[in-house]
Parts: structure tokens; sequence; C-alpha cells
């Protein structure tokens, strides 16, 4: 099965219903794909609602739209597809913040996955599929 693994960006359009992101999840879930995210992409939405002003409104919206999608686990097999990518990040001199490499990591594991960001990084990680849904 085509999976599409929203990151934090897209996430925040997905539940704030901006830039037609949901429509594309929409469209993405009749074809048969599963549109989900993964548990780094949890911890930073939610330091997003603790960080932000109307917490109980935006930890509300963020709980219902998670309880509406899977949410991939970091397995350990993705923390061991991490360690292979950041040593190949490493010996190619392409820096990255970690939690983007985690991401990349499980997406891998995940197989015929396809990230959906607006995360240019992203769009270094050798072999991965990367999409923008907000253009």
């Amino acid at each position: 099965m085509k999976r599409y693994l929203l990151d934090t960006g897209i996430m925040g359009d997905f539940i704030n219903r901006r830039r037609g992101v949901d429509d594309r999840a929409r469209e993405a879930r009749k074809q048969g794909a599963s549109v989900g995210t993964c548990m780094p992409v949890v911890g930073e939405l939610f330091f997003g609602v603790e960080a932000s002003q109307t917490r109980d409104e935006n930890r509300k919206r963020l709980t219902r739209a998670l309880s509406g999608i899977p949410c991939w686990p970091y397995s350990r097999e993705a923390a061991e597809e991490y360690g292979r990518l950041a040593a190949e990040l490493k010996r190619i001199g392409r820096s990255m913040q970690q939690i983007d490499i985690m991401i990349a990591a499980i997406a891998r594991t995940l197989g015929d996955c396809t990230v959906v960001s607006r995360d240019s990084d992203l769009t270094e990680v050798p072999g991965l599929p990367v999409e923008d849904w907000a253009t």
C-alpha cells in the first residue's frame, strides 16, 4: 500500500485546512493510499501546542486530527535506519536536523512511502521520495 507521511509543517496545514493539503490527503485515500504522520512529528506538534497562547483549543484540534490518521512509530528498525542514514549523510557532507533524519528513517522503513514536506532538507536524502502538497 502506498503511504504518505506528513511532516510537521504539512500536518499544520492539514489540521488547519490550509493550502489544499486536506483535499490532497482525501484524494490520496480515495486512491487507496494511507495518509498519516509519525511520532517525532507528533512530538513537534505537541511542542507547538504547549508553546501557543491557546493551548486548550489547539490540543483539542490536534487530538481530533490525530485520531483520524495513522501515527507510525519510531521503531527499532527505524532507529537502525537512522544510524545508517545519519552516517551516510555525514559521509557526503550533508548536515540535517536529527528530527528530519528520524522522519526520513521512518519513511524508509515503511516501504513505498513518500514524505510530504515543505522542508527542502528532506529532498537531499538519497532515495527518499518527497512531495510538497502545499504548492
